[in-house]
């Protein structure tokens, strides 16, 4: 940098950098005057140790911080915000400290908390159902049905088996009701001859599902009752599919005339839907044909008429013979995860 400053007089300190090569931001950076070095501020004392002597000479000392406690600790501001313990001083002619100080002390002493009683929502399980055979888990849910008129709706009520999607038992209703869904759980049970210990029946959590009185029913039946996680749509995955084939149907109304015209509806539905409804989930089959114990017979037929199509031309068969859907082995809500980087089943 000195031959720079010699030869910038004679020629000019953009042509002694050039010639130097020397940048002239760094040039003048040189002959900036240095700053000097301020001493350091002394660092604070904890804020946790009210005892100690703060270094600041603005922070309060332990006494003031102790009678700012106190205030707040009085019974007419226990339960009120520093914003408004602040300015209810500042009307009675008090000032202790600056709110963001009140703060600062109360955080200091754990104090800065929701200090009213609320309700802490539990933990709710994650339910897993497992289904190797018809009637031993089902799943009902409660769906609306438009009315002839704005705001006005039929209620309609769905008990289906979710090992072999077989609607078991349904009914509409004008409302829903606890009264109504004991009666449906009720003779469904009975129609279908289920014994004790057998079943699990699976709902989500309104009303009607988590009832007393539906509570009181499946204890006396032995039934097993499960309920969804709140806002969890995942938990009740059969009952909505099935919901949506319903509503889907090219067929299905707008809206229905009176609940006499919405029973008319759903009762061929519910017939087509079990017993001439391949469904995709159980290998095509109906979900009669499952429910009753025919699938072996209906796959074996199936597999007869591939292998009779095989033979007569087994050049359009690249793959070998083919084979008819395996019928599935089990249905899951909810099934169990594996554990992180595994593969394979859950043990």
């Amino acid at each position: 940098m000195d031959a720079t400053n010699t030869l910038a007089p004679d020629v000019g300190i953009a042509e002694a950098c050039r010639a130097l090569g020397v940048p002239r931001a760094s040039w003048y950076r040189h002959q900036r005057p240095t700053a000097p070095t301020a001493d350091p501020e002394p660092t604070p004392a904890s804020p946790l140790d009210s005892e100690r002597p703060s270094s600041h000479p603005r922070a309060l000392s332990a006494p003031e911080r102790q009678k700012v406690l106190d205030v707040f600790h009085q019974e007419r501001f226990v339960d009120k915000a520093p914003a408004e313990v602040y300015a209810t001083l500042l009307d009675e002619g008090v000032y202790l400290c600056s709110e963001r100080t009140m703060y600062r002390i109360l955080a200091d002493h754990h104090e800065v908390r929701e200090r009213r009683d609320q309700l802490r929502h539990p933990a709710y399980q994650r339910p897993e159902l497992l289904a190797t055979a018809p009637n031993q888990v089902w799943s009902w849910d409660i769906t609306k049905l438009k009315g002839p008129v704005k705001w006005s709706y039929f209620h309609l009520y769905v008990i289906l088996d979710i090992f072999s999607r077989y609607v078991v038992g349904w009914m509409v209703a004008p409302r829903e009701s606890a009264s109504l869904a004991e009666r449906l759980i009720a003779e469904t049970c009975e129609k279908q001859q289920i014994p004790r210990d057998q079943l699990t029946l699976h709902a989500d959590r309104g009303t009607s599902m988590t009832s007393v009185t539906v509570a009181q029913l499946l204890a006396d039946l032995g039934v097993t009752k499960t309920h969804s996680r709140p806002h969890v749509s995942d938990d009740n995955p059969y009952s909505e599919a099935q919901f949506k084939t319903l509503k889907y149907r090219p067929e299905f109304p707008a809206c229905f005339g009176s609940m006499e015209d919405a029973r008319a509806f759903c009762g061929p539905f519910f017939r087509w839907y079990n017993t001439d409804h391949r469904h995709s989930g159980i290998a095509l089959l109906t979900p009669e044909v499952l429910h009753t114990g025919r699938a072996n017979a209906v796959v074996a037929a199936r597999a007869q008429i591939l292998l009779q199509a095989h033979a007569a031309h087994p050049e359009r068969f690249v793959r070998g013979i083919p084979k008819p859907p395996a019928i599935p082995e089990a249905a899951w809500i909810n099934p169990p995860r594996r554990p992180a980087g595994t593969d394979g089943e859950v043990q």
